[in-house]
C-alpha cells in the first residue's frame, strides 16, 4: 500500500463525514482502513430483526446531504446503511477504501514524526496522521455467568445475529433488556413458542413517534429549505430533553412522568408493571423509545425474569430462585464494550508511551478528540462525546470540522505534527468530571456503561450540543505543542 498523507480507521458515519470533508477540501491522499469487507459500521454489524434508529432519521444525517426521502420517521436499520452507500457513491469515496484491514497497531516515530500503522494481515506502513473513526456499538460485550461457555445449543450476540436459526416454535432465551432488545423481542415474541426475557434492571422506555412518511409528505420535504426546516425544528425540540441532563437531574421530572404514563397505559398487571418500573432516576441509564416492547412482554408466551441468572447449563438456564429454564436458544442482548473499544487498541505515542498508560487513571481526551502524547492522532467520537438525548451525527460534524481545522494550522504553520499540551488536558478534564459528577448519570442512582471501574463517567458529554460545537468551531494553537520537522524531512500533513 502506498504511504499516505493521512489514514482514517472505520467506515461508519465518522469515517465518512472525514473523508467526505478531506475530498471537499481538495485532499485526495488519504485511505479508509476498514476490517470488514463493507462499509456502514454500526448498521452493518447490527443486523437483528426489528433494528432501526432511535433518533429522528432528519437529524440521523449529515447536515449537508439531507435526505427528504426516509421511508419512517425513524428509519430502519437497511435504509440508513442505503444512505450511506449513496454518500459513498455520490463524494466518490470507493478508491479511498481498503478492505479487510483491521488495524492492529500504531506506532509513533519520534524522529520521523509519522505514525507506522500495523495491519493483522502483516501489512505495515507510514502516515502522517490518523483519524480514528472506530465507534463504540461494534464489539459486543457478554456477561461473566457461570456455565455460559457450556450451553450446548445455539447461543448468540444481537450484533452478531445468526439468521440460519429459525426461531418459530423454539423456546427462546433473552438475557439483556437494553437498546436493541427492545427492538427484537417483539419479533421473537411472534415466533417463538416460549420466550423467557432475563432483565437485571429495567430501562426507562417512552412511546416512540414513529410513523410511515406519505409520499405527499416526501415530495413536500424535496422542496428548497424544507428538509432543513423539519432538522432544525427536530434538533432544538431534542435540545429541550437536555435540560435534566445538563442542568439538573429534578429537570427529568416530566420525561418521568411521560414514561410511567406510557408503562401504565401498556402494561395493567400491577405485578408486571412493578417489575418493569425502574428504581433510579430517568436518564441514568439511555432513555429508550418503544411501543411495541411493553405489549410483547404481556403475551401468554412470554415470561419476564427478573431474578438473577446463578448458571447457565448445557440445555438451560437457572435463576437465583431455584427455577430452571430448559431453552432452545439463548440470543444475548448485553449491548458493547464502549470504554474498552478505545483503551484496548495497540497505540504507542512519543517516547513509547502507550496509551493504557496514558490512560491509567481514565480514559480520556482534550475536547474528546486529541491525548497529550499522541501527536496527530484525532478521535472522532472520542471520550466524553456521547451523548444521551440527541444524534451522534452532529458530535461527528463538529469533531471533523475541529480536525480539518487542526489540519490547515499544521499546514500554515509549516510544523509536521501538533500533540495537545498535557496541563491544557488535564484543566479541560478536572472541569469535565467536576460537572459531571453532579449530574443525573453520576447521581440517577444507576451502572450503566457511561461509567468505568472507578464510577467515573468516560463516555458522556456533560452539555447542550450546540455548546460543544461552540467549543470545536476553532482551534486554540496555544493548546498544543507544534512539532517542527526535522532537519532531513519537511513538510506538513496536507503537504
Amino acid at each position: 500500500m502506498p504511504s499516505p498523507g493521512i489514514t482514517i480507521i472505520g467506515s461508519g458515519f465518522a469515517g465518512l463525514c472525514m473523508a467526505i470533508k478531506l475530498k471537499e477540501a481538495g485532499y485526495h491522499d488519504f485511505v479508509i482502513l476498514e476490517k470488514a469487507p463493507d462499509i456502514g459500521g454500526t448498521w452493518r454489524e447490527n443486523t437483528y430483526p426489528g433494528c432501526a434508529c432511535d433518533v429522528p432519521s432528519p437529524l440521523y444525517s449529515f447536515s449537508f446531504e439531507l435526505n427528504p426521502g426516509w421511508s419512517r420517521l425513524f428509519s430502519p436499520r437497511q435504509e440508513i446503511w442505503d444512505y450511506l452507500r449513496a454518500c459513498v457513491a455520490k463524494y466518490g469515496l470507493a478508491p479511498h477504501f481498503r478492505f479487510g484491514k483491521e488495524v492492529s497497531g500504531l506506532e509513533w516515530d519520534d524522529e520521523r514524526a509519522t505514525w507506522q500503522v500495523s495491519t493483522a494481515d502483516g501489512e505495515s506502513f507510514p502516515t502522517n496522521a490518523v483519524v480514528s473513526g472506530i465507534g463504540a456499538l461494534h464489539i459486543p460485550s457478554f456477561p461473566e455467568i457461570p456455565g455460559r461457555e457450556r450451553f450446548t445449543r445455539p447461543a448468540f450476540h444481537s450484533a452478531r445475529w445468526d439468521h440460519s436459526r429459525d426461531l418459530t416454535g423454539k423456546r427462546v432465551a433473552v438475557i439483556g433488556t437494553g437498546a436493541s432488545a427492545i427492538q427484537f423481542v417483539p419479533v421473537v415474541a411472534e415466533q417463538a413458542a416460549r420466550l423467557h426475557v432475563f432483565q437485571r434492571t429495567p430501562p426507562w422506555i417512552q412511546p416512540k413517534p414513529d410513523f410511515a412518511v406519505p409520499d405527499g409528505m416526501k415530495r413536500a420535504l424535496g422542496m428548497p429549505g424544507a428538509a432543513r426546516a423539519v432538522r432544525d425544528s427536530i434538533y432544538w425540540f431534542l435540545e429541550t430533553r437536555a435540560l435534566g441532563f445538563t442542568v439538573d437531574p429534578r429537570l427529568m421530572e416530566v420525561q418521568r412522568r411521560v414514561a410511567e404514563r406510557h408503562l401504565a397505559r401498556q402494561v395493567p398487571d400491577p405485578e408486571l408493571r412493578a417489575k418493569l418500573t425502574p428504581g433510579y432516576t430517568i436518564g441514568c441509564k439511555r432513555i429508550l423509545l418503544s411501543s411495541d416492547y411493553y405489549p410483547a412482554l404481556t403475551r401468554e408466551n412470554v415470561e419476564l425474569v427478573t431474578d438473577r441468572i446463578t448458571e447457565i447449563r448445557d440445555r438451560s438456564i437457572v435463576d437465583a430462585a431455584g427455577r430452571e429454564h430448559e431453552v432452545d436458544v439463548i440470543i444475548y442482548g448485553t449491548g458493547f464494550k464502549v470504554v474498552d473499544a478505545l483503551n484496548d487498541q495497540r497505540i504507542t505515542g512519543r517516547n513509547g508511551l502507550k496509551i493504557q498508560d496514558a490512560w491509567r487513571t481514565g480514559v480520556e481526551a482534550y475536547l474528546g478528540v486529541g491525548t497529550s502524547g499522541f501527536p496527530n492522532l484525532f478521535f472522532l467520537l472520542g471520550p466524553n462525546t456521547g451523548l444521551g438525548h440527541t444524534s451522534v451525527v452532529f458530535m461527528i460534524e463538529a469533531q471533523v470540522r475541529y480536525v480539518m481545522d487542526c489540519l490547515r494550522l499544521l499546514s500554515r504553520t509549516k510544523a509536521r505534527a501538533m500533540d495537545v499540551r498535557p496541563e491544557v488536558q488535564r484543566a479541560y478534564n478536572e472541569r469535565l468530571q467536576r460537572r459531571l459528577d453532579r449530574l443525573v448519570w453520576t447521581e440517577g442512582g444507576c451502572t450503566s456503561w457511561y461509567l468505568d471501574e472507578d464510577g467515573a463517567n468516560r463516555a458522556i458529554w456533560p452539555g447542550f450540543t450546540f455548546e460543544y460545537w461552540a467549543r470545536t468551531r476553532k482551534v486554540k494553537p496555544e493548546a498544543y505543542e507544534l512539532i517542527s520537522p526535522s532537519p532531513r524531512r519537511s513538510g506538513s500533513v496536507l503537504g
